[in-house]
């Protein structure tokens, strides 16, 4: 998702070094003639005016600065553990999609007719532009359904056409949930059409987030399911909890009476054959239409199939006696007992075990306080019994494996900037100096994030990678012109102070291009800007809190880590 980012990001970067070392030269020695001076406007004259005072003050309150530093970074720590995580913000995607859930074994005649009436409850919405759906399965089984199963989807019309443009489209969510729990017979699950799909194709669920219950019996997985299932839904946010469907499907159960079977004469495969030529037909010739040939399949009629009345008149011819004469028939109802019992409707495994899947949308919070929660009310209330366990799906899943590889990429990004600063002031002090406009550039990011109630999710977690690459230019244009002045032969105190006055400028141009280009994906609300606005609120809060904490916090832990030092241009 972030590759196109990534690419134009380096892209540009590695087009404009190659100007600034080439053309950039060639362009100043043919247009820059003639005497040239450096002159400060208005604006920056102002900014340095009122910089001056500020950074005597906090060099001369030293303790107070560089605690209250330390006060703010550790706030920061403590927020972003408690703050809410999610995989990737939810797109709006402007329509609804609708998983409508049936008693397995619904004909598909009885499904066609209560989708047509669910169909007639949500076109009555005025807000709805139009609605279709998908039953069972297509010729293509690229999403194997049966009949009682189908996916509905609900185009809605632009927000102008609606009665109210600011209706949020959560209460119109709830308003069709109220409408639709209405029709009989139907169990319903809400998201939207790519978000499901999406959900689908990364972690096997529909939903947001699934428990996965594995085991051997089938009793026993159903029980715990259904107890976790209570358990989610008294946790806030949960929405459209649901048991996989995993029983109900009518079967027809025949016993056979082997003793009377035996008496007569019969054997158990006698009285098999003649029940599965009835109910499952059997070949009894070809016909033959030009080239193409069609199997002749002899069975009973619809309606006598599923009559178990008409099923116990069928006659099963007895064995033959010693002359070599067949003695009559019996009836199948004589011989066996037969019953519609409800069955299993599917069993599904993964890694070869049997499993038992609960889900649940999450709406009105993040993801991963919602299963904190979830996890601590299950583990209290639901016993698992022994050889049995459960595993978190859905979008979750993604979640935690996005994140442990962000902590192996974050702290590799972290070490390659360290190792560019290292080599380019030759120790590791100026290095840890500059490298401190990362955890300062971290404190900003976290505020904002907080201060627009946005979770941290793995576009929020980018953006902190982006960040500190941005973080550590502001030191470094400082502490390298500091660095420059005690070479020439200044001295500790005047270098600094300088070094601070002198480099304003670009810290401030720096920090302004950087926050200002993030400025549009901040505040868009068009498709997709859901996703993009976690990052650049990160890089723009980081920034700002960066370029503060540089002018007045570094020029500070320069002085403390440099009082010793005997820099002289000797040196």
């Amino acid at each position: 998702m972030f590759h196109p980012m990534a690419f134009t990001v380096v892209a540009a970067l590695l087009g404009a070094m190659i100007l600034s070392m080439t053309f950039v030269p060639a362009a100043v020695a043919l247009f820059l003639t003639g005497s040239v001076s450096e002159k400060e406007n208005r604006l920056m004259g102002r900014a340095k005016r009122g910089y001056e005072p500020l950074l005597d003050k906090a060099m001369s309150r030293q303790p107070l600065v560089l605690t209250i530093t330390g006060v703010s970074v550790a706030l920061a720590v403590l927020m972003a553990t408690r703050m809410g995580s999610e995989f990737i913000p939810s797109l709006d995607e402007h329509d609804i999609a609708l998983h409508a859930l049936r008693i397995p074994g619904t004909s598909l005649s009885q499904a066609i007719e209560m989708q047509a009436q669910l169909e007639r409850s949500i076109k009555a919405f005025p807000e709805v532009e139009a609605v279709f759906a998908k039953l069972g399965t297509a010729e293509i089984a690229t999403d194997p359904m049966p009949p009682s199963v189908a996916d509905t989807f609900v185009m809605l019309k632009p927000r102008e056409q609606w009665p109210d443009p600011k209706r949020p489209k959560d209460d119109l969510v709830k308003a069709l949930q109220v409408a639709v729990m209405k029709v009989p017979g139907n169990n319903y699950e809400f998201t939207q059409p790519i978000q499901m799909r999406f959900n689908e194709l990364i972690s096997g669920v529909r939903s947001d987030v699934a428990v996965k219950v594995f085991g051997d019996d089938m009793d026993t997985l159903n029980e715990t399911a259904e107890q976790i299932s209570k358990v989610l839904e008294a946790v806030p946010g949960a929405e459209d909890v649901k048991v996989e469907q995993t029983t109900g499907l009518p079967m027809l159960s025949v016993k056979i009476d082997r003793e009377k079977a035996g008496r007569l004469g019969l054997n158990v495969g006698d009285i098999q054959d003649t029940l599965a030529t009835a109910l499952g037909g059997r070949e009894a010739g070809a016909v033959f239409e030009g080239d193409r040939r069609f199997d002749i399949l002899v069975r009973l009629p619809e309606n006598l199939r599923s009559d178990l009345d008409a099923l116990g008149q069928l006659p099963i011819r007895l064995p033959a006696n010693a002359a070599g004469e067949h003695e009559g028939f019996a009836r199948l109802g004589d011989v066996a007992t037969m019953d519609l019992t409800p069955g299993p409707n599917q069993i599904s495994r993964e890694e070869g075990k049997r499993r038992v899947v609960v889900t649940a949308n999450v709406r009105g919070r993040d993801i991963g306080s919602f299963v904190g929660e979830a996890q601590a009310k299950i583990e209290a209330g639901v016993k698992v019994s022994a050889g049995y366990w459960t595993t978190w799906g859905g979008t979750f899943e993604q979640l935690q494996s996005a994140s442990r590889r962000l902590a192996i990429v974050v702290p590799v990004a972290l070490l390659l900037v360290f190792l560019l600063l290292f080599a380019m002031f030759g120790n590791v002090k100026d290095g840890l100096l500059v490298f401190t406009g990362v955890p300062f550039a971290l404190t900003g990011g976290v505020a904002a994030l907080w201060l627009r109630d946005i979770p941290l999710s793995i576009s929020a977690g980018l953006g902190f990678i982006a960040l500190s690459g941005v973080a550590v230019l502001n030191g470094l244009v400082m502490i390298a012109y500091i660095r420059s002045l005690r070479e020439g032969g200044m001295t500790l105190e005047p270098a600094i102070r300088e070094g601070a006055l002198t480099r304003l400028r670009p810290v401030l141009m720096t920090a302004l291009v950087a926050s200002l280009g993030f400025v549009p994906m901040a505040v868009a609300i068009g498709t997709g800007a859901e996703v993009q606005r976690p990052l650049a609120t990160v890089v723009i809060g980081g920034i700002l809190s960066s370029t503060v904490l540089t002018l007045f916090v570094l020029p500070l832990l320069y002085r403390w880590t440099h009082r010793t030092d005997d820099f002289s241009p000797a040196n």
